[in-house]
């Protein structure tokens, strides 16, 4: 693993819930293991006033919440004296605090050392940091990782595209998704990619279709103002969830650089039919509207299915359901490929009917790992099959923890490798796929909390069926 080059590292929008639960632990997490620049200087800004001690204090809250180990004395020794903080409101007109504070950090690093601004705030405040960071000289030898959702639809996308591109060449610009960060997400490619036995079914000779759910128990917490003017579409669909699907649907780049990966997951996109009316479910738990901060006639959805086509040769007529969803039975995070019925002459009287399908699983949550299902014969003096699965776990094979999705893409920023990374050619496309819907969208069909949804997501998948955890 590379050693990332010393760095001023600014979190904008330091005091808020993506820094408490997943950045601050992370830095905290690649510090212990190793893998921090030699030197360097965490930056929190925020409108809020605090003191550099109470950010520390702060910050160890978070890890000791957080953090998968119990904080170790003698590494946050080390890191905290690496964190301090500002208070101010940065504009392009009125910057000098968070200007005076990266210099005083390189002046202690060395002005060769690389900048890196983590834009963890409300997409409607990237554009006035971005021109921040250029009106103010801030945008030499720095990266800039901007946080989802990349806009609101097609034209506010384009319009902070041209914002950023103004101040930063595309090479400058990581945009985050936590998804492409997982080590399962990443295993598709090598599952696919470095196995004989998968890519030459990997199509739609032998799939029949392909899921990826993730549905969740968790409501929307303290975030109703967000989640009001976002819903689940544009909060999973079209960021997190696309981009498991492109990382899927790929044909095999011809290596795994950034650029050759981005480009075949544009292709994935660029191939993707437009949604219509037909292919979307919005779903909305009940009691969402008694959620304090959520209109008493709310049309938000709280849950989205769609099913999705690629209009190319390997995947012509093979539908992609995508599912996702609050308040609902169990939280899982899976990518299944169904396969294609064979020839059952010797078996029919045997099978009759309803029995499983054989099928390949990924498990993208907390339990990461590979199912892989089919029929065997039970034991016996008769023919009698039963299903049976082959699993496959990361730390009961490996013996290892995983490195946490955001701990892999910070270092990947550290060190300049945008492969897991979105580029915005892809995403341009993806929020021209769903633009119809978002201008005309469906009315939302209540479900009960604590289910798997309405019953239109499962007659938008019919005559299949959604795989449920019971059947794993």
């Amino acid at each position: 693993m590379l050693t990332p080059p010393d760095h001023v590292i600014v979190i904008f929008g330091a005091n808020g819930d993506l820094a408490r639960r997943k950045l601050l632990p992370a830095f905290y997490h690649l510090e212990e293991e190793g893998l921090m620049p030699k030197d360097y200087r965490i930056i929190g800004n925020s409108r809020s006033e605090m003191s550099d001690e109470e950010f520390r204090n702060f910050a160890l809250e978070s890890a000791g919440e957080f953090c998968r180990r119990p904080v170790r004395d003698e590494v946050w020794a080390r890191f905290s004296q690496r964190l301090t903080y500002v208070a101010h409101d940065l504009s392009p007109d009125d910057a000098h605090p968070v200007v005076d504070a990266v210099q005083n950090a390189e002046a202690a690093l060395g002005s060769d050392c690389r900048r890196l601004y983590y834009l963890s705030v409300p997409p409607a405040a990237f554009s006035a940091i971005t021109q921040a960071v250029g009106a103010t000289g801030l945008s030499t030898r720095a990266r800039l990782v901007i946080e989802k959702p990349f806009g609101w639809d097609l034209q506010s996308f384009l319009e902070l595209r041209d914002t950023v591109s103004e101040v930063l060449d595309e090479s400058q610009i990581y945009r985050i998704d936590h998804f492409l960060g997982k080590e399962t997400v990443q295993n598709i490619l090598a599952l696919r990619f470095a196995n004989g036995i998968f890519e030459p079914v990997w199509n739609r000779h032998h799939i029949d279709h392909v899921q990826i759910d993730v549905p969740e128990t968790l409501g929307i917490g303290g975030r109703a103002s967000f989640y009001e003017a976002t819903g689940a579409l544009r909060d999973m669909i079209v960021t997190h969830l696309f981009q498991v699907l492109a990382f899927v649907a790929m044909e095999p780049p011809t290596s795994l650089a950034p650029n050759p990966l981005m480009d075949e997951s544009a292709k994935v996109f660029e191939s993707m039919v437009v949604l219509r009316p037909e292919d979307v479910v919005h779903g909305q738990y009940r009691g969402y509207r008694d959620e304090a901060g959520v209109a008493a006639d709310s049309g938000t959805e709280t849950y989205a299915a769609v099913r999705v086509c690629i209009d190319n040769w390997r995947w012509a007529g093979v539908p992609f359901f995508l599912r996702t969803g609050k308040r609902m039975a169990e939280s899982r995070q899976s990518v299944t490929l169904v396969f294609k019925e064979p020839p059952r002459r010797m078996f029919k009287e045997v099978l009759g009917d309803g029995m499983e399908q054989n099928y390949l699983s990924l498990e993208l949550g907390e339990n990461e790992g590979i199912v892989v299902a089919f029929l065997a014969k039970l034991p016996g003096t008769s023919i009698e099959l039963a299903p049976a699965r082959m699993s496959f776990d990361y730390e009961g094979s490996f013996g290892s923890e995983l490195i946490e999705a955001y701990e892999r893409l910070l270092l990947d920023a550290l060190i300049g490798d945008r492969t897991l990374f979105t580029r915005a050619d892809g995403l341009e496309r993806t929020w021209e796929i769903v633009e119809p819907i978002l201008k005309h969208p469906p009315d939302v069909e209540l479900y009960e909390q604590e289910s798997w949804g309405p019953e239109a997501g499962q007659r938008l998948i019919a005559p299949r069926r959604w795989r449920l955890p019971e059947t794993f």
